[in-house]
């Protein structure tokens, strides 16, 4: 028995309790995982995982093996990689997850220049706008919108995503110009609900002062092209994530509204599973995309918090209101 091999199959059908899902990530087949978990058990003479139809866990004695195994291997992979760094090698596989939209425009340029200088680098860059499970889904890091949850997570502030108010040409030359909040709230707008309050308001920031705006969105969506797609149509206007649209408005294609105002921001974050931190791929991918990140216009990296205010209702008036609109100002 190879104990290594074994201790590797075991190690990651915990984490990913599955002993299919552990196969996949170690390129190996099932029946060999199978394999090398009974001889493991043989070896130790224990049994170290229980399985059902669903799941497979360890057991109290696997646990305590999972616990002293887990550090020890990555401890081992990182110094072989250490070495061939050392010869000047970055190489293995790197798994990383990141939001669609910062992901398929920004990243994904960083992700081939990284490979460009280390061409023996394999990179599985998963984008998609959902919470994982950075050790359980096997990811060596991650990028994030909001602070990440998760035990043994290492975390890096990367800064704030800045959501400003834009619309096309087209649309104001239709609707006229936005230029006051009572306006905002007249108007169609598309956006997504991670944005909006459950009321459909939409909090705006200028310097240490917030509005709360409930605002017609005739259009909501979870995708960042979408959004984009729909405010060049001159249909709607809408909130956006600055990094998203930088071209089109440098072009003029798009307009920035209320520029006195911005959409309450979310921070962006770097996680990656503590176990994983020293393998050398890992750290020189990190250190090569933190600072190109924090470059990307749109990501602020200073930003003080605003202070609070009470809120005032005011209500708008409309010749033709579709429905009723109400205005809330920080006073």
């Amino acid at each position: 028995m190879d104990l290594a091999l074994a201790l590797r199959a075991f190690v990651r059908t915990v984490e990913r309790g599955s002993v299919t899902a552990a196969a996949k990530d170690l390129g190996v087949s099932q029946p060999a995982v199978t394999k090398h978990l009974r001889n493991l058990e043989a070896h130790v003479g224990a049994r170290l995982v229980e399985r059902s139809s669903r799941i497979v866990r360890p057991t109290r004695l696997g646990q305590m093996l999972y616990e002293a195994s887990q550090p020890a291997l990555a401890s081992i992979e990182a110094a072989l990689e250490g070495v061939r760094r050392n010869m000047g090698v970055i190489e293995g596989l790197l798994r990383v997850h990141a939001p669609t939209c910062i992901g398929a425009k920004h990243l994904h340029p960083i992700v081939m220049e990284f490979q460009d200088r280390h061409p023996t680098v394999t990179i599985d860059l998963v984008l998609e706008d959902r919470v994982v499970d950075l050790v359980f889904e096997n990811f060596d890091l991650g990028i994030k919108y909001g602070r990440p949850d998760g035990h043994g997570l290492i975390i890096r502030n990367l800064g704030h995503i800045r959501r400003i108010l834009v619309a096309a040409p087209a649309f104001l030359a239709k609707h006229g110009p936005v230029d006051t909040l009572a306006r905002l709230a007249e108007i169609d707008m598309v956006t997504t609900a991670a944005v909006l309050s459950p009321h459909d308001t939409l909090f705006l920031q200028r310097g240490a002062e917030e509005a709360e705006v409930r605002v017609r969105a005739t259009l909501r969506t979870n995708n960042s092209n979408v959004i984009v797609n729909s405010l060049m149509t001159g249909r709607v206007a809408g909130p956006v994530q600055h990094l998203l649209v930088h071209d089109e408005l440098e072009g003029g294609t798009l307009v920035h509204i209320l520029p006195e105002y911005e959409v309450r921001s979310h921070g962006i974050f770097m996680a990656y599973p503590s176990v994983r931190f020293m393998r050398p791929v890992v750290r020189a991918f990190t250190d090569f995309v933190v600072p190109r990140l924090k470059a990307v216009e749109g990501v602020d990296t200073v930003r003080e918090p605003p202070a609070r205010h009470d809120a005032v209702t005011v209500e708008v008036r409309e010749d033709a209101p579709k429905k009723p609109s109400t205005l809330l100002v920080s006073s």
